[in-house]
């Protein structure tokens, strides 16, 4: 089979939906290709958390958010500005879809679930004459913008979108194959790395009985010059949860890389001796009361001895663990690496190979969670779209 269409989107997650969305609504046709049976996938993985779509804080605060190597100067107020979080709440509501901003400054459904929007965003798509090619796993891709599929069909297009994801959650499709077509025509690329993972240590069989899988909460914690604030967990391999995974660039950096946990963000070293005036022995089990350390910080501070309140009150305010290596990319929430800035313009288009766009994670860039993942592929898809449209007018 051979099919030609104006502008080819490949890859069905959130960055391919919306450039398709943003193209056919400028009049385009648009044919949207996934190698798997279906589109959304991990869009309705993400689902089970919530569906975080975006967050409430100021739009500074939230560019911010946004890291990678050798990112152009404000190239995310440039992203963020064609479609901000303001305009992902509007859209949701457009398809009927109700949003909420929770305490933590997160935005979700009010259903908290992503399958009645994929499901209305797909019936806009149809709406809108988007062509849907499902089972079409790109393998092959020429300067001429010919695709080639693992299934022996060829597709021609006047543009072309590549919105192939990055490495983690593989089955859901984005597997980081797209690489080896890249390497065919010299376009450089950083590896593809975990992040927003957990990070392994070992504990002691003892930590493990106490503290497995109970959350350490209220945290700073410190990798290099960043401190990140939020929760921890004990898990069996080392430690997850919001505050490592906002350091997890910092922590790929290091040539060993450690985390310094403050324990009691809010009390000086001096403030929680002086809680301890009265105690002459077991200060770590007076600490337990007297600094309401929780059981996990308990556990994790047991593992010496503390043979005063001041050498103790040191280790909560500045408890240094070493660390391993990040989880597998598979089981990492993103991933880290991608396009380099340097082979795309503003407009995302490859600069060796003109009319081809890229879009979401394939690019270098990374953020934490918290909506800033969600949100910087409905921005990327959004101008790689809007791009698109104005080069094939030009053309």
């Amino acid at each position: 089979m051979h099919l030609h269409s104006q502008l080819a989107v490949i890859g069905g997650g959130p960055a391919g939906l919306r450039a398709a969305e943003v193209a056919a609504s400028a009049g385009l046709q648009v044919t949207l290709y996934d190698g798997k049976p279906s589109v959304g996938r991990k869009l309705l993985v993400a689902g089970k958390g919530g569906l975080n779509l975006t967050h409430g804080e100021s739009l500074d605060r939230f560019v911010s958010r946004y890291s990678g190597p050798d990112q152009p100067a404000e190239i995310w107020e440039k992203l963020l500005a064609g479609f901000d979080p303001a305009a992902l709440r509007g859209w949701a509501a457009d398809l009927g879809v109700e949003t909420f901003q929770a305490t933590s400054g997160r935005v979700y459904p009010r259903a908290l679930k992503a399958a009645p929007l994929l499901r209305r965003w797909i019936e806009r798509l149809r709406g809108l004459g988007v062509r849907f090619e499902m089972n079409h796993r790109l393998i092959s891709l020429a300067p001429s913008r010919r695709l080639g599929f693992e299934n022996g069909h060829t597709a021609d297009a006047d543009a072309v979108i590549l919105a192939l994801g990055g490495g983690s959650w593989a089955k859901t499709g984005s597997d980081g194959a797209w690489t080896s077509i890249f390497e065919t025509h010299g376009i450089a690329h950083h590896p593809l790395a975990p992040a927003n993972c957990g990070w392994e240590h070992e504990w002691s069989p003892e930590v493990l009985a106490a503290a497995e899988g109970k959350p350490l909460k209220n945290l700073h914690v410190r990798a290099g010059e960043m401190t990140a604030i939020g929760e921890l967990m004990v898990t069996r391999y080392g430690l997850e949860g919001g505050a490592i995974y906002q350091l997890g660039a910092t922590l790929r950096a290091m040539p060993e890389p450690a985390i310094a946990i403050d324990f009691k963000p809010t009390f000086t070293h001096e403030q929680l001796v002086a809680k301890m005036q009265s105690v002459r022995r077991d200060f770590l089990n007076e600490a337990r009361t007297r600094w309401k350390l929780s059981e996990p910080a308990h556990a994790i501070l047991s593992q010496k001895t503390w043979p005063d309140a001041d050498s103790l009150a040191r280790e909560v305010k500045n408890c240094v663990i070493p660390l391993a290596r990040p989880r597998p990319l598979d089981e990492a929430i993103s991933s880290a690496g991608g396009v380099c800035w340097s082979e795309i313009d503003n407009a995302l288009m490859l600069k060796k190979l003109p009319g081809i766009f890229l879009a979401g994670e394939m690019i270098d860039w990374e953020a934490p969670t918290g909506g800033y993942l969600m949100q910087g592929c409905f921005a990327t898809g959004t101008r790689a779209a809007s791009s698109a449209v104005a080069w094939l007018g030009r053309t």
